[in-house]
């Protein structure tokens, strides 16, 4: 059987956490390998946006299976779609530099380096013109009159907001009568009033340790 080496991005941490979209991948690439008679040496999974010039630089596991796949010959590297790679036609291009062989599991084995661009070029203009309707349309009902954003979720993040400044602001109150304790007793910098309170086992508001800033941050809310 053909060695090919599978790579699975998803583009945030918390789906990296949940596994969420990296299943589904797998199972579309071992899918495609069951079929084309093809068998998985070597697997690397990222988690990382594919946006960026530097796209690249930013995904070592992405540039992990490159090296991989030049070891083996200059085995394919296997997606289960194209946007597991990305959709900036400048990036694939400089893919296709590597001379590392890519094949899209959705697009099917005999999808070559031309059409990978000519798919990539119709998605970043997808992209495009997504985007320039989106704010059109934003552009539009703000014209009207029309509050944008959810009502709800922006009240709710204002109490939350509120609420965290009230507990900050009555734990400063609380903290106050020890940095001037330890102010009389000699300490006169930010960091020696923090290594007093640290040293007292007063944590701050968040429960940590103080820092020189978060002594500050005290002093001003107080004053």
């Amino acid at each position: 059987m053909k060695p090919i080496i599978a790579y699975f991005r998803v583009s945030t941490r918390e789906q990296g956490k949940s596994g969420l979209g990296l299943d589904a991948q797998r199972d579309a690439v071992a899918r495609f390998a069951e079929a084309e008679g093809l068998e998985v040496v070597a697997e690397f999974t990222e988690v990382e946006t594919g946006k960026g010039s530097d796209a690249l630089d930013r995904r070592p596991q992405l540039a992990a299976a490159l090296a991989q796949a030049r070891k083996q010959g200059k085995c394919p590297v296997v997606v289960s779609k194209l946007d597991r790679l990305s959709r900036d036609v400048a990036f694939i291009a400089n893919l296709m530099a590597h001379r590392v062989p890519f094949i899209v599991a959705e697009l099917g084995a005999d999808a070559d380096p031309f059409m990978l661009h000519l798919y990539a070029a119709l998605a970043e203009k997808e992209r495009r013109l997504i985007s320039e309707r989106t704010k059109a349309a934003l552009a539009v009902a703000k014209s009207r009159g029309v509050t944008l954003g959810n009502p709800r979720l922006a009240d709710a993040r204002a109490k939350a907001h509120a609420g965290l400044k009230a507990d900050a602001e009555d734990h400063a109150r609380t903290v106050t009568p020890a940095i001037r304790e330890a102010q009389a007793a000699g300490a006169k910098s930010l960091r020696a009033i923090a290594d007093v309170l640290n040293a007292r086992g007063i944590a701050t508001a968040r429960g940590g340790r103080w820092q020189a800033q978060s002594v500050a941050n005290v002093l001003k809310r107080v004053a």
